[in-house]
């Protein structure tokens, strides 16, 4: 696959004699990746993400989306090539109804009427709130306006959609629709970052993850490779998931687990064996 995001020798700092962030990162995301970025808070992760989506400016190194390096293009061009979700949906949301928020970037983009019109309902459909179009956001739930905020990017059809803490204050039951919305959106065909410090979600969802710490990428991998490097996880102050961390302990022939289920056939088929031989 094309390299949709190239990164080389990366560095930023919030100011000119403050510490730096981001130290000579380079990075390579594919279209139609899914990846969870993970790591301490004060790793680099956001401010990496954020980077990438032209919310700051590197200091030095170069980003290049599509091929072309991010300093020279145009607002409109990178929005619509990476969205950018916040933590807080509350930091998107401004306007008085939800498709006047959908509709938002798509007029500064200068599209016409009945353009403008396809992608609210597009947009609103795929987040399964096309009948509240007429609503108030601010009156909706946490998961509401977390949708109403994807919506508003995918209104913009970016090849990159960057969702940070995408479940953060969510329960059980809003945290799963959630994942299914991104896992929706991916097989739509948007390459997917998430930044998470859930291992769950990564380990039940994503297909690559990178590891930060210190500014500096530690790990990059699919999830089973990853979650291998224990002691470098632990440097990284990252815990896997409890069922890895289980059967790391265990033992399992070398094996990792990342699910119950997967725990669960490896049970039942060695108990079968055992009891063959018996």
């Amino acid at each position: 696959m094309a390299d949709l995001v190239e990164i080389r020798d990366l560095h930023f700092a919030y100011s000119h004699d403050g510490p730096e962030i981001i130290h000579g990162l380079d990075l390579d995301i594919k279209q139609g990746d899914y990846i969870a970025m993970i790591g301490q808070n004060g790793s680099g992760k956001t401010t990496l993400s954020k980077l990438i989506g032209g919310l700051n400016k590197a200091t030095a190194g170069s980003i290049r989306l599509n091929g072309r390096n991010i300093e020279e293009m145009k607002v409109a061009e990178r929005v619509s090539t990476v969205g950018y979700c916040y933590q807080n949906p509350d930091h998107q949301i401004f306007l008085n109804t939800i498709e006047d928020e959908v509709a938002y970037g798509p007029k500064n983009l200068g599209l016409d009427k009945d353009a403008i019109e396809e992608r609210v309902v597009q947009s609103l459909e795929a987040v399964g709130l096309l009948k509240y179009r007429k609503a108030e956001p601010y009156f909706a739930g946490k998961g509401e306006r977390q949708k109403i905020a994807v919506a508003s990017v995918l209104a913009m059809r970016p090849s990159l959609i960057v969702l940070d803490e995408p479940t953060t204050g969510l329960d059980w039951r809003d945290s799963k629709n959630m994942m299914a919305l991104i896992r929706t959106i991916h097989e739509a065909g948007h390459t997917i970052m998430i930044i998470t410090h859930n291992m769950r979600l990564v380990a039940e969802n994503a297909s690559r993850a990178i590891v930060m710490c210190h500014g500096e990428i530690q790990l990059d991998g699919t999830p089973e490779e990853v979650f291998r490097h224990s002691s470098v996880l632990r440097e990284s102050f990252v815990s896997p998931p409890q069922i890895t961390q289980l059967w790391e302990r265990l033992g399992a022939g070398g094996n990792i687990w990342l699910h119950a289920r997967d725990s669960v056939a490896y049970i039942k088929e060695h108990s079968d064996v055992r009891s063959k031989e018996d």
